[in-house]
């Protein structure tokens, strides 16, 4: 094997001077290339099993960033979801006086809800703004046609709900403000439910049950799709003051309301209409504007929460990645190290033939990084097949990030290079003559 070694990776002082790619005293690149691709497949279990922590920490890279993105383009969808110019009010929670980022949040016996005519209040007194609505929901049995659907989303809005959501009706019409004061008992269903209860049937005028009572179909709204969580093509919608009558004591209980949804008429008026809800509600409930028991926020503030949590989670999972690349690189320093004892006199007779110690160094510098650029085009093809496969079957949304793929192939020649350098250098110390003389 040795005398087949020297022949094939000859590190004498042969010139070809007709080689733009030739090392002046040494053999040519192209050689060494091929030299260092034979001394790693001369053991091909060790040099697989050397590889495998760059093709798990590669693949980490991919995988990782994949549900990383995943993540943060689910939470674009959701906020995009909730509306444009959109801004939400939320009642802080009474805990004993405790306070919170935003304020304090009440004290004992403090109010943790708003009601329906504080809904009512805003729309009557912001200006600047396309509308004003809440959403109430309780969970039903619908009955209709010949179908029954079991825990059916039922949302009780008013009547801007369409103006405020940026949702569009697909047949039929939305009930009015009239028919929300006079509590009228009309519902519009989603696009799923529809489809569910009336297949084949127009559902406009049909009547539906939910819970106990009696609604007639005056809409279906068009095809919305699932937004996160939630699948709008599933719910039905009614009006808030029918929820607060029929279903109070199924959820909040009587007319108390969980969020208020203000849309503003564009975003340069954002901040003047989040100044007056504010104003208007600290001035009702007479409590220090400066020191509200209620929340105000917009989808912006929603994006920078989420945004901050995202960012923690992909310094995690680069963490999670640099330890797998690292575990992989130290495998390789191990193995180089070894190959370096077991090479002890084929180092020593190519030196005494008239390789220099950069010749050698080389040599087995390009014995690592082959060893990782192996291990990181595997890895390649394993990340961009994991991301798929975990995305279908994680549970877990995943969005494969194209910068990834090279930036993991270069962290690992990165990788191979950085590892690979200490046990290059120890083979390239070695004296010649104690070289020849180690068995």
């Amino acid at each position: 094997m040795l005398q087949d070694s020297i022949r094939t990776a000859p590190f004498g002082k042969q010139r070809l001077e007709d080689d733009s790619f030739k090392d002046l005293h040494g053999m040519t690149l192209p050689n060494s290339f091929r030299v260092a691709w034979e001394g790693v497949m001369l053991n091909k279990l060790r040099s697989f099993l050397t590889t495998l922590g760059i093709i798990i920490g590669v693949a980490a890279v991919i995988i990782m960033l994949a549900v990383s993105a995943g993540a943060e383009a689910e939470i674009e969808d959701q906020i995009s979801g909730l509306g444009a110019n959109l801004i939400m009010v939320t009642p802080f929670r009474s805990f004993g006086g405790v306070r919170g980022a935003g304020g304090p949040r009440g004290g004992p016996g403090g109010i943790t809800t708003f009601t329906y005519d504080e809904v009512v209040f805003l729309s009557q007194n912001l200006s600047n703004i396309s509308g004003v609505s809440l959403e109430q929901s309780t969970t039903q049995t619908v009955k209709g046609g010949t179908a029954t659907l079991n825990s059916v989303s039922v949302v009780g809005v008013t009547a801007d709900f369409l103006e405020v959501r940026d949702y569009s009706i697909g047949q039929g019409r939305f009930f009015t403000h009239a028919e929300n004061e006079a509590i009228q008992r009309v519902a519009i269903l989603g696009a799923g439910i529809a489809e569910d209860l009336f297949e084949g049937v127009d559902p406009i005028g049909q009547q539906v049950r939910i819970g106990s009572s009696r609604f007639t179909v005056i809409g279906v709204m068009a095809e919305q799709g699932i937004v996160g969580a939630t699948d709008n093509d599933g719910r039905i919608y009614i009006p808030a003051s029918v929820v607060f009558k029929r279903f109070g004591g199924s959820g909040f209980g009587g007319d108390r309301v969980r969020m208020i949804l203000v849309k503003a008429e564009n975003g340069d008026v954002m901040d003047s209409v989040m100044e007056q809800i504010t104003s208007l509600l600290a001035g009702r409930r007479q409590i220090d504007p400066a020191e509200p028991n209620f929340g105000v926020r917009t989808q912006q503030d929603i994006v920078d929460a989420r945004a901050s949590t995202t960012a923690a989670f992909r310094s995690l999972l680069a963490w999670v990645a640099a330890v797998s690349l690292v575990v992989g690189g130290i495998g390789i320093m191990n193995i180089m190290l070894v190959s370096v004892t077991e090479r002890t006199r084929e180092i020593g007779l190519r030196q005494a033939l008239g390789a220099r110690p950069r010749d050698v160094q080389r040599q087995f510098l390009l014995e690592a990084v082959m060893l990782s650029l192996v291990g990181g085009l595997a890895g390649l093809i394993v990340g961009v097949g994991g991301s798929f496969v975990f995305g279908e079957l994680g549970g877990m949304r995943t969005e494969l990030v194209p910068l990834s793929l090279p930036l993991a192939f270069g962290a690992s020649a990165a990788v191979g290079i950085f590892f690979g350098y200490y046990p290059a250098t120890q083979a390239a110390q070695l004296d010649p003559i104690e070289a020849l003389r180690r068995e």
